[in-house]
């Protein structure tokens, strides 16, 4: 839904969908395939040849697998193909309301203007380390682009959380009218957390989807062992599914 939203191509194929995204090429999940179903038993090879023949420009890996369960493929023959399944958490809330500890020092409002999307950027470099950060940097300046301009068409907004004028905690929330709306890379700043912000941020956001986005089911994707599922959970979110993806291992070779 989003990718459409943002321009991504979504070609149809036998047995799967193709997704691209011409303005972000190193958006990972912006260019991959999309399984119609897990991985047959003897097929995974041909899956990443597959992907590598629909993108033989890109050099990274990027299989997503349609369903509900969390069906990968074969265990045995991931690994032989050097690929990992990283399976997260869908949630679901029709309702939301505010965390246990809800967070009344910050001022929660959607961005506005130049200044707040960079600071918005500069918040994603603090949160999202790594050894690539020019990399990075150029994928997440994309991304908010399109984000900016998707809330500029009215299908939603990007919301921050401000103490003393900085932005330490942020998110995203669209939709494209059809009644789903799905949040978009919660971000606390190290230094700001446990402080009840992205609970009463996702609160916060939440309320203003369905009360003036027309929504009527809000999606979170969690990661299933981090702490942040917890707070999801605490403002009135629910496991409804598990999403698959399947990635290079990180002790994989590089690709010659």
């Amino acid at each position: 839904m989003l990718l459409r939203l943002q321009g991504s191509i979504v070609d149809r194929r036998e047995g799967y969908l193709v997704v691209r995204t011409p303005a972000n090429p190193t958006y990972h999940w912006g260019n991959f395939i999309l399984l119609d179903a897990p991985p047959a038993p003897g097929t995974v090879f041909s899956w990443v040849e597959t992907f590598r023949r629909e993108f033989p420009d890109t050099g990274h890996v990027a299989i997503g697998v349609d369903g509900v369960t969390g069906d990968a493929g074969e265990p045995e023959e991931l690994a032989a193909a050097n690929l990992d399944a990283e399976r997260s958490t869908v949630m679901t809330a029709s309702a939301v309301h505010p965390p246990p500890r809800p967070n009344r020092e910050a001022h929660f409002r959607v961005l506005d203007g130049d200044e707040d999307w960079a600071a918005a950027l500069a918040l994603q470099e603090a949160t999202n380390p790594g050894t690539d950060v020019e990399g990075y940097r150029v994928f997440a300046r994309r991304n908010l682009a399109a984000m900016r301009r998707l809330q500029e068409r009215g299908c939603g907004a990007w919301f921050g959380a401000f103490v003393d004028d900085r932005m330490v905690s942020g998110l995203g929330l669209f939709t494209d009218g059809s009644g789903l709306a799905r949040y978009q890379a919660v971000d606390t700043h190290p230094a700001h957390r446990n402080r009840g912000l992205s609970g009463t941020l996702v609160y916060t956001a939440g309320r203003h989807a369905l009360e003036h986005l027309n929504a009527h089911t809000l999606v979170m994707v969690a990661d299933p062992a981090y702490v942040a599922i917890r707070v999801y959970r605490s403002v009135g979110f629910t496991d409804s599914e598990t999403q698959v993806q399947l990635e290079p291992s990180a002790s994989a070779p590089a690709s010659p």
